[in-house]
C-alpha cells in the first residue's frame, strides 16, 4: 500500500508531466504557426513522450492501491520571439521537472517506500537526463546558428526527422521497457 505523502507527491508528479505535454503542445503550435514544421514536429512526439510519463505514474500509483487525484492543468506560455527562446523555455521545463523528481527521490527515501524508489523514479532519474540533454543540445545549436535564417532552417529540417508515435506507449512501472 502506498503512502499518503507518496501518493500525493506522485500525483502531483503525474499532473505535472500531463502539463509538460501540454506545454511542448503550445511549443509546437507556435512553431507550426512559424511554418517549422520540423521543430513542430520534435515537440509533438515529445507531447507523446511526456503523457506516456503521466502514465507512468498513473499506473503505479493504482497497483500500489492509491487514488489518482487529477488537478488542473496551468496555461503554457503561447508565444515566444525566437526557436531558441522556445526550446530554452522547454529546458527550463525539464530543469525543474528534474527537481522534482530528484524531491519525490527524497522523499521515498523518508518514507522508506522502495517500491517507489526502484518501481518508478530510478526510471525517471535516468530519463531526466535524457530528456534535459536533449532540449539543451537543441538550446546549444540553437544558439550556435542564432541570426542565420539558414541555419534555423538547416535544424528545422534536422528536428523534424524524430519520428511520431500515433500512440503514447503505455507501459508498467516495473516493466524493463523503457518507454519514450
Amino acid at each position: 500500500m502506498i503512502g499518503k505523502k507518496m501518493q500525493d507527491g506522485l500525483n502531483k508528479q503525474l499532473n505535472a508531466e500531463l502539463y509538460a505535454g501540454y506545454l511542448y503542445l503550445a511549443i509546437g503550435a507556435w512553431f507550426e504557426g512559424k511554418n517549422l514544421e520540423g521543430f513542430a514536429a520534435w515537440m509533438k512526439a515529445q507531447v507523446f513522450e511526456e503523457v506516456s510519463h503521466a502514465m507512468r505514474f498513473y499506473n503505479h500509483i493504482l497497483e500500489r492501491g492509491g487514488k489518482i487525484e487529477l488537478m488542473t492543468i496551468d496555461k503554457p506560455e503561447v508565444i515566444w520571439k525566437t526557436p531558441l527562446e522556445a526550446f530554452g523555455a522547454a529546458y527550463e521545463h525539464e530543469q525543474k521537472v528534474t527537481k522534482m523528481i530528484n524531491d519525490l527521490v527524497d522523499l521515498a527515501r523518508e518514507e522508506r517506500d522502495n517500491a517507489a524508489l526502484i518501481g518508478i523514479l530510478n526510471w525517471f532519474v535516468a530519463e531526466q537526463i535524457e530528456e534535459e540533454e536533449q532540449t539543451l543540445k537543441a538550446v546549444e545549436r540553437l544558439k550556435m546558428v542564432e541570426g542565420s535564417k539558414q541555419g534555423v532552417f538547416m535544424l528545422d529540417k534536422e528536428y523534424g526527422t524524430r519520428p511520431l508515435t500515433s500512440t503514447a506507449q503505455i507501459v508498467k512501472p516495473g516493466s524493463q521497457e523503457t518507454g519514450g
